[in-house]
């Protein structure tokens, strides 16, 4: 049986399949200790531990890309923390701005039986309260989607909120005070030619303006209407 990894590891791992599209990419080293918040130096020595361990492709003077053993092993962990996210949310009772810390904590506890029976209890759920795919238990990442971002959605076209693209704090407490949420329709009525904020309708008649900034988080689809 292989070494359980630690949670740098898992980080690390996680990192570099978040910045690679989903493990799909190559990903810099720079990039790598920014996301991480480390510097160049310690970002270097860690893929290099993570190329000898056979979870990082790694040459000189090329970015770094996950391994097939390495993109497994960074969706389980994305795997746990959605579900917990999924979990604190459906049974506990914590608001989606709430969750994001407490499944960095969770995600690297290794109990397979733990998360699967957490699976079980929620009626085994595709996708987070983010509107993110949950990964099988074999690590395999689900298609996401169709969607495309609010600020892209032309005036006069009802669509409908299908994931967040942050997990921000302040953003996730600004939708929830506006009323916005996953599976709520919004109706773009107008485009702000200065600011390219968006005038949106928020289900059946509210108004709100929408900034582009927290307009490109927003991830919609079509309406129920089809519209």
């Amino acid at each position: 049986m292989p070494p359980v990894p630690s949670p740098t590891t898992e980080n690390y791992l996680k990192a570099l399949l978040a910045l690679g599209s989903d493990g799909a990419g190559e990903v810099s080293v720079t990039a790598l200790a920014e996301a991480l918040g480390v510097s160049k130096p310690t970002a270097t020595a860690m893929a290099k531990s993570l190329a000898a361990r056979g979870l990082v492709r790694r040459e000189r003077y090329r970015p770094l890309s996950l391994t097939a053993a390495g993109r497994d092993a960074a969706a389980r962990v994305v795997r746990k923390h959605r579900l917990t996210e999924m979990f604190l949310v459906q049974h506990m009772g914590f608001g989606w701005e709430e969750v994001h810390a407490i499944a960095e904590q969770v995600e690297h506890v290794d109990s397979p039986r733990f998360f699967a029976r957490m699976d079980e209890l929620m009626g085994f759920p595709t996708h987070d309260p983010h509107g993110s795919p949950i990964p099988t238990p074999e690590g395999e990442l689900p298609a996401v989607a169709a969607h495309q971002p609010l600020t892209e959605v032309v005036p006069g076209r009802r669509v409908r909120l299908s994931a967040v693209a942050a997990e921000d704090e302040t953003l996730l407490t600004l939708l929830t005070r506006k009323g916005i949420a996953l599976g709520t329709d919004l109706e773009v009525l107008e485009r702000e030619p200065f600011d390219g904020s968006l005038r949106v309708r928020i289900g059946a008649g509210r108004e709100e303006v929408v900034t582009p900034s927290v307009g490109r988080c927003l991830l919609v689809a079509d309406g129920g209407d089809g519209s």
